[in-house]
């Protein structure tokens, strides 16, 4: 016991151990505050304005209260905004994926709930057509990244709706499919902009070392001796030169191959899940393997040119070589890691969500 509390004296743990109880103590009074609000009728919800709560709740993702609130109250599960919109359809307008996932652990209602519709005959697959509020997009770095998150939207309430309501129209004769692309027509032009401008920069870079790399590779360190074979062909330098520089040479060409083909693209919609991403990530992955391999072939190079002479000056220039690679990772390595993320990782959708409403 003693032990216990000269560790919360720790200042790191005391504020763990306070956040803690925080936490704790927060969960106690919204406990109390639901099982005193499943005793009042709706005229008493209304005076308290307990609906305007629970749709504030949903538009800053609080997904602790309303699964609280709702094992206390199960029929504020059905309660309706000032647009007839519920609380899931909501939180897909709102785009708060915690609030959304809690579909999946609600059993047979779910189908019911993405069946809903608000006062402008909007289905779940119209809202989820709709432009992110900004502060949702400004989450997502890059217009690219931003219009593929709306697409992971669309798609994974499309796959939960009945196919007829993808052709349900709303108030203004709109499919869902019609209002997105509307919704959508400027963050587009934004996301084809983003993705040219970065593949255009980095197939220069990308064509210059394919350009020096294939003319390192007649142009070997030390020479020639009579009958063209190279002097230094013995050395183990040597040969980690030529396989460096071969290296460098395709996967530069790889990486500029693969940001044409962005630059070529049709820049469909759907080309921004996973076709241009993917093309992205190979492009940026060859490019920084090039740029490696071809600091390996600088740095062989110069170790086979004055090892003998300047040992001295070898070594610490090579190792030099080691300083475009640490900046272009700090420089291009977070987009790439982002890149992959958003396109191969788990997402942002849980369909595994335990069944919540007992």
């Amino acid at each position: 016991m003693n032990h216990d509390r000269a560790l919360v004296t720790v200042p790191g743990i005391k504020q763990i151990f306070d956040k803690k109880l925080m936490n704790i103590q927060a969960f106690e009074i919204l406990n109390c505050i639901c099982k005193e609000i499943s005793t009042l009728d709706e005229s008493q919800l209304n005076k308290i304005d307990a609906y305007s709560a629970l749709f504030e709740a949903v538009k800053y993702g609080n997904k602790e209260f309303l699964v609280e609130i709702f094992k206390h109250c199960p029929h504020l599960m059905w309660s309706l905004d000032g647009n007839e919109k519920g609380v899931f359809l909501s939180a897909i307008e709102q785009r708060q994926e915690k609030i959304f996932n809690l579909i999946y652990g609600i059993g047979a209602h779910k189908n019911e709930i993405v069946a809903c519709t608000d006062k402008f005959f909007n289905n779940s697959l119209h809202l989820a057509g709709m432009l992110s509020p900004s502060s949702q997009l400004a989450r997502v770095s890059g217009a690219a990244l931003q219009m593929q998150r709306e697409l992971h939207w669309f798609k994974e309430v499309e796959n939960m709706v009945q196919p007829r309501y993808k052709e349900d129209r709303n108030v203004e004769d709109k499919t869902p499919r019609e209002l997105f692309t509307e919704e959508h027509k400027d963050l587009l032009k934004e996301a084809e902009k983003w993705m040219k401008d970065t593949a255009s920069s980095s197939m220069v870079v990308a064509a210059l070392i394919a350009t020096v790399m294939f003319t390192a590779a007649f142009t070997v360190p030390g020479g020639n001796n009579g009958n063209g074979i190279p002097i230094f062909l013995q050395r183990k330098s040597f040969m980690v030169f030529i396989v460096s520089d071969t290296l460098s040479l395709f996967s530069s060409a790889t990486s500029v191959l693969m940001f044409l083909g962005i630059l070529t693209s049709r820049y469909a919609e759907d080309d921004f899940l996973e076709t241009l991403p993917r093309k992205m990530i190979i492009g940026l992955t060859a490019l920084f393997f090039s740029i490696v391999t071809m600091m390996i072939s600088f740095g062989a190079t110069i170790f086979i040119v004055l090892h003998e002479r300047l040992s001295w000056v070898a070594i610490p220039v090579s190792l030099l070589a080691c300083v475009p690679i640490a900046l272009f990772a700090s420089l291009q390595f977070p987009l790439l890691v982002n890149i992959a993320y958003s396109t191969y990782g788990p997402g942002i959708f849980n369909r595994k969500t335990k069944r919540w409403n007992y």
